[in-house]
């Protein structure tokens, strides 16, 4: 029997037949419209009664609620796919001003619905908790109504949002606009290319130096040739941000993102103070590499080189059946589910221009369905990243039966899922190795992204608190982001490196995110506590999915130290777990070390 063959290109057209060219899809924006605007209505006339008999109208007006989100994260969805899969498509563009717009609505109906409830006295909104239907929502609700109270007026937010979506939004898509017209020359056998952003990322992982240099070099030059309508977004993104919070009376810049990630600053210091205190491994890693490479000090281009100068291709096909086969050893359902995404083409990963760089997961609720966009050219990085947002997909299938208000997930436990699924597959790759030679590889590849989320992201987060902190007091020049940038770095790699890349403040996506701020903290916070989750599976064998399937079903519906205490009896605001999962980081750095000690 001849096995299944993947296709590397997804199929959208089940969605909305015709791209962003789709009658169907036009259709949906209008009715996304009406449902908003059925929403707004039913909101306007809502007047609280500040009793229990409100119970059958909160009911229906949630609801409504689900079924606004759920039109509006369907065209989301879909429009983030065609802009994925081809950067010049203007009329994907269109549609995404066009989202903007009905979300800015739909915000603000929301605002008056969240400062409704808080009109209700404590008693009467516990005993309307306790009634049929809004049970369930009772983390999410009561949230709900705690942010609200801590916020302005309705009609001061409804204003915020209306002017967000020229004033804030739009820095964010111009942003997009600017990257999508970037190209890297770049020379391959004796021929001129122009490479997209995605592209030229890819080279950083290519055995030869020289490419790997002219690569960054045109890179570095790329960027900062647009580096001032870079800086001049993402002062402005930060500036809007900055005097939404002001007005609102918060003073510290990580308010909101702490909130949306349901977490303390106590648990967010306490993981950064452990990861501060342990990187003397990683930078003696870092050195090893060099040692290995023929370098005195490694470069920013050098971090993803490979340390065989023979890069090893795995094709799309071989990748696929490679990670079916340790999800298998894992759990029958995320494997079926990663099956079902093989097989129906959920995945774009064919390697081509006009992409854009990245990968991501997103997921269409009406349809019941994920994408997954990424550039797939063979190495084992990109095993991984299929690997990383097939756990995102996995995530969501795991939730695809709870009320969708208690499936809004936060991104730090978001990040959890996908990366206990990366290594799942890598830990796989690096016991199954043939030769010494391979575990050495793959174990650095593995290292690799112990370096990227314990110290790349720690520059991203170093850089960012101090850019906000600056720019409170004004703009903040294209020079001196680079000199912010290029410090960050040189503190979250211990010194390790002899060349930093400073416009990685315009170069990185994750800085002109506006729908999340700080989208850089919650990445390691899921990564170690995936390695928590990782343990006890180990220790629990196959039987452990269940318990897995359940905690994942609670990720949006208590906070995350919550949610460390009941499905893993530990307290995250402590160092003792961090401290513990940051040394499971370490031992493959020992091991590689050892490995590599006679070389």
């Amino acid at each position: 029997m001849t096995a299944t063959t993947y296709s590397p290109v997804w199929d959208l057209d089940v969605f909305f037949k015709g791209g962003s060219s789709s009658e169907a899809f036009i259709k949906h924006l209008k009715a996304t419209a009406e449902k908003i605007k059925e929403f707004e209505q039913a909101v306007h006339n809502w007047e609280p009664t500040n009793s229990i008999a409100d119970q059958k109208e909160l009911v229906e007006l949630i609801e409504l609620f689900q079924a606004g989100t759920k039109k509006l994260r369907e065209a989301g969805a879909f429009v983030s796919c065609l802009q994925a899969q081809d950067t010049t498509d203007k009329k994907a563009a269109e549609h995404r001003a066009a989202i903007t717009q009905l979300s800015a609505v739909f915000q603000t109906v929301l605002t008056v619905f969240d400062e409704k409830l808080t009109s209700y006295d404590s008693d009467v909104w516990r005993e309307l908790l306790a009634t049929d239907g809004l049970k369930e929502l009772t983390f999410v609700l009561t949230e709900r109504r705690k942010t609200a109270s801590e916020k302005l007026s309705k009609e001061e937010e409804s204003l915020i949002n209306a002017l967000g979506v020229d004033g804030y939004h739009s820095w964010s898509q111009l942003y997009d606009t600017i990257v999508g017209k970037i190209k890297i020359p770049f020379t391959e056998n004796g021929e001129e290319q122009k490479l997209s952003v995605g592209q030229a990322a890819n080279k950083f992982s290519n055995p030869d130096r020289s490419i790997r240099k002219e690569v960054f070099e045109k890179w570095e030059e790329a960027w900062q040739d647009q580096s001032d309508y870079l800086s001049k977004a993402l002062n402005h993104l930060a500036g809007f941000r900055l005097n939404v919070y002001k007005q609102r009376g918060w003073e510290d810049v990580l308010k909101e993102p702490l909130d949306i990630n349901r977490m303390t600053k106590e648990t967010l210091d306490t993981m950064w103070d452990v990861i501060s205190k342990s990187k003397e491994p990683l930078v003696r890693f870092l050195n090893r590499k060099a040692e290995l490479l023929g370098l005195e000090k490694l470069s920013w281009y050098d971090l993803d080189a490979p340390i065989e100068q023979t890069e090893s291709k795995v094709s799309y096909q071989e990748g696929a059946e490679f990670i079916l086969e340790q999800f298998s050893k894992f759990g029958d359902e995320m494997t079926s589910f990663a099956k079902m995404a093989f097989e129906e083409k959920w995945i774009e990963a064919e390697d081509r221009p006009g992409k854009s760089p990245g990968g991501f997961h997103t997921y269409f609720p009406e349809s019941r369905q994920s994408r997954i966009f990424m550039t797939y050219s063979g190495t084992p990085s990109n095993i991984s990243t299929l690997a990383h947002e097939l756990g995102h997909g996995f995530h969501t299938y795991a939730m695809r039966d709870l009320h969708l208000l208690n499936r809004n997930y936060a991104m730090n436990v978001a990040e959890t899922a996908s990366t206990l699924a990366e290594m799942i597959v890598a830990d796989a790759s690096v016991k199954n190795a043939q030769t010494e030679q391979e575990k050495i590889t793959l174990l650095e590849d593995k290292i690799q992204r112990t370096v990227a989320l314990l110290m790349n992201i720690h520059a991203r987060f170093l850089f960012e608190t101090r850019f906000y902190e600056e720019r409170k007091n004004g703009t903040v020049s294209t020079e001196r982001l680079n000199v912010l940038m290029e410090e960050a770095q040189k503190e979250a790699y211990g010194d390790a490196l002899a060349e930093y890349h400073p416009s990685f403040w315009g170069s990185k996506l994750h800085f002109y995110i506006t729908g999340v701020p700080f989208y850089n903290f919650p990445y390691t916070f899921g990564y170690l506590f995936s390695l928590g989750i990782y343990a006890k599976a180990l220790e629990e064998g196959k039987g452990y999915e269940e318990k897995y399937i359940a905690l994942l079903k609670d990720t949006a519906s208590m906070t995350v130290e919550e949610l460390a205490e009941k499905h893993l009896n530990i307290d995250l605001t402590k160092p003792d777990f961090w401290e513990k999962a940051v040394q499971l980081c370490m031992d493959d750095v020992e091991e590689f070390l050892a490995l590599t000690e006679k070389k």
